[in-house]
């Protein structure tokens, strides 16, 4: 149906697929801006900022877990951001009940890890991240 509509096509005699221009704007992807090098070098810089976060005994949390996915993993020379699944665990006693408020504190948290880079987006952890392709920073 995709490729009807004009929004795939296939890659030679291969099983494989591209999108294509059509179906670049129905999803409004955008075009890979970044180098593969300076994905991997934000992600050493994150890794140094997590050992730094896991060794600091003020900091509200600890990482628990951290991996780095997406077409970084390739060998394209232009890449999109890297996803990063980060998991936290509180150094800090906390309630029983996850709250609001701990919640957006969490993010907050995740931000400032991630800095003013736009080379990461770093959300909260899932375990589906562990099971697809990706790169362990801790």
């Amino acid at each position: 149906a995709f490729q009807l509509q004009g929004y795939i096509a296939p890659v030679g005699q291969t099983r494989k697929w591209r999108v294509t221009e059509e179906g670049d704007a129905v999803s409004g992807a955008k075009a890979p801006r970044f180098t593969r090098q300076s994905v991997e070098k934000a992600l050493d810089e994150l890794k140094q900022r997590i050992k730094d976060v896991n060794q600091d005994t003020n900091a509200d949390y600890g990482i628990a877990d951290a991996v780095a996915f997406g077409d970084f993993l390739s060998d394209a020379a232009r890449v999109q951001a890297a996803e990063v699944g980060i998991r936290l665990r509180p150094k800090r006693a906390e309630p029983v009940a996850a709250s609001a408020k701990a919640h957006r504190a969490e993010l907050q948290f995740l931000k400032q890890l991630r800095g003013r880079s736009a080379l990461l987006h770093i959300i909260p952890y899932e375990d589906w991240m562990s099971a697809r392709s990706h790169r362990k920073l801790i």
